[in-house]
């Protein structure tokens, strides 16, 4: 309907006398609670008009809201009707910025709002008028100055102190990064609220100061689950697993009921140091006390089962909720990529398939890496194919460096390097590493060499990049240039990733460093990796010292090979189990070697399934077998 026809319809319908307008006005108003649809809408504007109500702002107001916010709405409509009001009031303008920025037109927030600025001597803006506002300069792109603008606007219209202005300018300053200015709008505030707190929290954590965002949770007042979870999810994303399980702790003991946010935040926690026990427990909470369930949850769950190392698990939640999302199905594929399933990957990626369920990039960058980690090269090929020429998804550098690992593992290097001249794009250090490491698995030196130095260039703060060209330096025997690549990363400050284990058993997470004695029982734990040692000497284990030799990224060389950390990880765990049981341990580096041949002998003699999850992968150990099949 155009504006000139909504005209027509007020011409149409004369006003009637007061009397009938005053006996039937409040129908259509009434009835527009449970309007559902813009046909019934349209029938009731068409009721007001008759009542004589087309320029009341109070009736044309509660209209404009449905058209404008409902998802049932028209926003066009909205505007349509706008224009037809001669003195339109604030709740109006409000109205309409708001539907904007509902319709993802933020930009037109601000003009709507210059708009509204041309009458502010008849309807100047008020305290609602400008959180909105706020929010839509969030939304721009390099919008500091628009919302700058905005803020001075804020103190101008005189709504310095009010509570949901100032916590939406906080907001703003944390989402562009600006922790000064969020500071100094906090500091004005005369009393901050538990929302002020909490923004001006997780903006110090989003800048990476999470040491300064736990200065301020201490300093809070009061708290509320979204207080704690913005603490907690901050260590989380920093990696401090550890800090976030010992504020919880804090958290139940204060008597905080978890919610979904909170749980899915733990759940994290506990997929980074693979803390299985913790998680289940988080999980039947969620069950027993009635937590909703949606997609991001449920897939979290899955997340943290298979990256704890039960896939089982992992499946039966997948195959019990009814909602499969992509993120679902992306994440169950991911899981058994992780666990060397490339078999059971591809046959979900077909069972997806034929629920019609449309793939995305992550879902081949999943289905690719358990092609790679089975050595499945034609039906990775086949499905690098398919994603352009069946789903129309152009590959990116994810893609081309899970084709390359691909290739480069099953020996077939110079199809790899192909692969990469051919790429539309330069090709990364992801792509160019995945590359170096196939060099180093078949001890290409020369095309290893070659792809080294250019990794190099492209990450020279990664350790790992130097290590693996030391390491086929090292292997020819070239030792001048394995002192060469020290020194390089010497020079430029490049330290080594200490490696480190750790266990999760009777609900407590223990850590081990290589060679390291902190541990309370350390006594009987070197005492246990001397007996199992011994034991599996008996049946041909034979010490690696290659890669103590040349590899100095996976443990320190300094300390022993036997007391690397996964040996010390295994010995508490041996001293903690019994014969026949599970012992789970998490790694942050790949698993070298003599590590990998020793798990074997040990799960044998010892009769344990040693599941180790490492920097790439899940090793299952079982009866002196990995489920890699030595393919790593």
């Amino acid at each position: 309907m155009t504006p000139a026809s909504l005209h027509l319809l007020q011409v149409q319908y004369a006003k009637p006398s007061l009397s009938s307008s005053c006996n039937s006005q409040t129908s259509p108003l009434s009835r527009l609670e449970s309007c559902s649809s813009m046909a019934e809408l349209k029938q009731l504007h068409s009721q007001v008009i008759r009542l004589g109500l087309s320029t009341d702002n109070h009736a044309m107001g509660r209209l404009l809201k449905f058209c404008a916010i409902s998802h049932s709405g028209d926003f066009s409509y909205a505007l349509q009707m706008f224009d037809t009001l001669p003195s339109p009031d604030a709740f109006i303008y409000n109205t309409l910025i708001r539907g904007h920025l509902h319709a993802h037109l933020p930009g037109n927030c601000l003009l709507f709002y210059s708009k509204m600025l041309q009458e502010s001597a008849v309807t100047p803006p008020n305290s609602f008028t400008f959180p909105p506002l706020i929010r839509a300069c969030c939304c721009l792109h390099k919008g500091v100055e628009e919302g700058t603008q905005v803020h001075a606007h804020v103190v101008k219209f005189g709504f310095g102190d009010d509570a949901f202005s100032q916590n939406s300018l906080i907001h703003m300053y944390v989402n562009f990064q600006s922790l000064e200015e969020a500071t100094r709008v906090f500091d004005s505030m005369p009393s901050p609220d538990v929302v002020s707190w909490t923004t001006l929290i997780a903006g110090y954590s989003l800048c990476g100061f999470v040491d300064e965002a736990f200065q301020l949770f201490e300093l809070m007042p009061e708290r509320n689950s979204v207080s704690w979870n913005a603490m907690i999810a901050s260590y989380v994303q920093a990696n401090r697993f550890h800090d976030a399980f010992a504020l919880f702790r804090r958290m139940r003991e204060a008597n905080v009921a978890l919610d979904k946010y909170l749980a899915a935040s733990m759940l994290n926690a506990c997929t980074g140091i693979g803390a299985l026990d913790q998680g289940k427990w988080i999980h039947q909470y969620i069950e027993n006390s009635g937590i909703e369930l949606d997609s991001k949850l449920v897939t979290t769950i899955i997340d943290m089962y298979c990256k704890c190392g039960c896939l089982d698990k992992a499946f039966q939640v997948f195959n019990d909720w009814h909602h499969k999302g992509i993120s679902s199905w992306n994440c169950m594929i991911g899981g058994l990529a992780i666990h060397g399933k490339g078999e059971a990957a591809v046959e979900l990626f077909e069972e997806m398939q034929r629920r019609m369920v449309a793939p995305d990039n992550i879902t081949f960058v999943n289905l690719l890496s358990a092609c790679a980690h089975s050595g499945l090269v034609e039906e990775g090929r086949h499905y690098f194919r398919c994603m352009t020429q069946v789903h129309g998804i152009e590959p990116r550098g994810e893609h081309f460096g899970c084709m390359v690992d691909l290739l480069g593992r099953a020996g077939m290097l110079e199809a790899a390097r192909d692969l990469i001249d051919e790429m539309p794009i330069s090709p990364d250090a992801g792509v160019l590493g995945a590359l170096l490491g196939a060099c180093k698995i078949h001890g290409n030196l020369k095309l290893g060499e070659e792809i080294g130095e250019q990794v190099i260039k492209l990450d020279p703060n990664n350790s790992g990049r130097y290590v693996l060209l030391a390491n086929l330096y090292a292997n020819a025997g070239r030792w001048d240039d394995v002192a060469k690549v020290r020194k390089l990363m010497n020079d430029r400050g490049v330290k080594k990733a200490p490696g480190f284990s750790m266990i999760e058993l009777e609900g407590a997470v223990n850590e081990f460093i290589a060679g390291g004695r902190s541990h309370p029982r350390s006594k009987e734990i070197y005492a246990k990796v001397d007996e199992m040692l011994e034991r599996i000497r008996c049946i041909g284990y034979v010490p690696d010292t290659d890669g103590v030799l040349h590899d100095v990224e996976e443990e320190e060389r300094e300390n022993p090979l036997y007391y690397h950390s996964e040996k010390l990880a295994i010995a508490f765990g041996l001293l903690k189990t019994k014969p026949g049981e599970t012992i789970r341990i998490s790694k942050n580096l790949r698993v070298c070697k003599d590590c990998h041949n020793a798990s074997k002998l040990i799960s044998k003699v010892f009769d344990r399934e040693i599941v180790v999850r490492d920097r790439n992968r899940f090793h299952h150990f079982k009866m002196g077998e990995c489920s890699c099949k030595d393919y790593w």
